[in-house]
């Protein structure tokens, strides 16, 4: 049960990892439950502002170093997600026996409200904000966790359920974590240096369901061979979304959504859906799923689903100059994310702005069976668009442009004759940009200035 374990932490000292937005939410909750709380960063600050503002607090702050004052005689260590267990400060705790959580674990422990869980490598956070839209037709079910967030900054507003995206990093230092509802959307490789291979990956997003950790409910994707493999042998109850199953499943026919838990029934069509492109029906699904599992009328589910609007930086629609449609995609980091909102776009001319700071990932699939298939002009950015110019000719596809900027690409794609530009660049954004939030908003700014 949620809040059965919550600790006394009057007086304890209580050490965060990393001056993060969930760090300093951590640090804020503790501090105001009577804890003594240092906050460590290794990486310099000259946010002066800040540190003044957390020290008013009580809370004491160090940056550029991890110093054993700091550590020595720490009752539990709350890490940041960034903060990967193979790290030095890790390998410290662990020799003093200290222990280490994440801040979605300390939400878990502290909080009374029920958690849904939503965790993949790609579509997070369009259906945790989906599903909160939905829910909030009925209940207070704010977003939390690796959406922006921090849970521990919702606890004393006791809201019904906390809708959570929660990433690999966060479910590796979350022992007991247990939500209400779970879901796991998509699996592809990322994140393998952080948790030493895609095994580890991998484990780091089934221990959600594993063992005393089971949720009430878990929802998983059909279309998804390596996540129905293991939902075939899971062995609570489930819910399967992207296939028609005899009960406890959502699908698509007659080109609707139907839910089937006994009895079939059409939840919605498909052309009233505001989301583009296939994932975003498998994302809607699972929406749907979790929403009937919280009771919401239907009635509710469709009306809310119709006024959804998409998650910014998500092929997020920008404006439509001289005739071509713009999209920003910047939250594709990895050419995975990249891939759906390419097919996205099926049957229309397309010109694709790519590249970034590269993560070395195979770029083969990228290649062959979506930028041959579905793009007509390639822009390429940034550190990465030499190996992504290399790998696209090697695979066949010739009509690359090279920009310097991305605001050059973007003069570039309107002197094109295609319908649709689209920003998903399949890279991380550090190379030019502070965030991949930032990347989208150049984006969109220029765009709108050629109104």
């Amino acid at each position: 049960m949620v809040g059965i374990m919550k600790r006394k932490w009057n007086d304890k000292k209580v050490l965060i990892l990393g001056l993060s937005k969930s760090g300093i939410s951590a640090a804020k909750y503790l501090s105001s439950r009577g804890a003594d709380c240092y906050i460590t960063e290794f990486k310099p600050s000259d946010d002066k502002e800040l540190i003044e503002e957390l020290e008013k607090e009580g809370i004491k702050v160090e940056t550029g170093r991890h110093s054993d004052e700091f550590i020595n005689d720490s009752y539990i260590a709350i890490t940041s997600p960034g903060v990967p267990p193979k790290s030095e400060i890790f390998q410290k705790l662990k020799e003093k026996n200290i222990p280490v959580i994440g801040e979605v674990e300390l939400a878990y422990l502290e909080s009374n409200s029920p958690f849904i869980a939503i965790t993949g490598t790609n579509g997070k956070t369009t259906t945790t904000y989906l599903t909160s839209h939905i829910l909030s037709s009925e209940y207070n079910a704010p977003v939390c966790g690796n959406i922006g967030v921090p849970p521990t900054s919702l606890i004393d507003k006791n809201p019904d359920y906390l809708v959570c995206e929660t990433s690999s990093f966060q479910l590796a230092t979350a022992p007991t974590f247990k939500p209400q509802i779970a879901c796991f959307l998509t699996f592809t490789p990322d994140h393998i240096d952080w948790h030493g291979g895609l095994d580890k990956y991998f484990e780091a997003k089934i221990s959600l369901f594993k063992d005393y950790k089971q949720p009430a409910y878990a929802v998983f994707n059909g279309a998804d061979e390596t996540i129905y493999k293991f939902a075939q042998s899971y062995g609570g109850e489930k819910f399967i979304y992207s296939k028609e199953l005899d009960k406890n499943c959502c699908y698509i026919k007659n080109n609707a959504i139907y839910f089937k838990r006994r009895e079939e029934e059409e939840i919605i069509k498909l052309s009233e859906i505001p989301l583009v492109g296939e994932h975003n029906w498998q994302n809607t699904m699972c929406a749907i799923i979790i929403a009937k599992l919280t009771g919401i009328s239907t009635e509710h589910i469709k009306e809310q689903i119709k006024s959804f609007k998409p998650v910014e930086h998500r092929i997020e629609y920008t404006a439509e100059v001289n005739g071509k449609k713009f999209y920003n995609d910047s939250k594709a980091t990895n050419p995975e994310a990249s891939f759906v909102a390419i097919k996205a776009f099926e049957g229309k001319s397309l010109t694709l702005i790519a590249g970034g700071r590269d993560k070395n990932t195979d770029l083969t699939e990228f290649c062959t069976d979506y930028i041959n298939k579905y793009v007509s002009t390639a822009i390429l950015i940034g550190e990465a668009a030499q190996r992504f110019k290399e790998n696209m000719e090697k695979n066949g596809f010739n009509n690359i442009i090279n920009a310097n900027s991305l605001e050059e690409a973007i003069d570039i794609s309107l002197t094109l004759n295609n319908e649709i530009v689209l920003l998903s660049p399949a890279c991380a954004s550090y190379d030019m940009f502070n965030s991949y939030e930032h990347r989208g908003e150049v984006f969109k700014d220029y765009v709108k200035s050629k109104l």
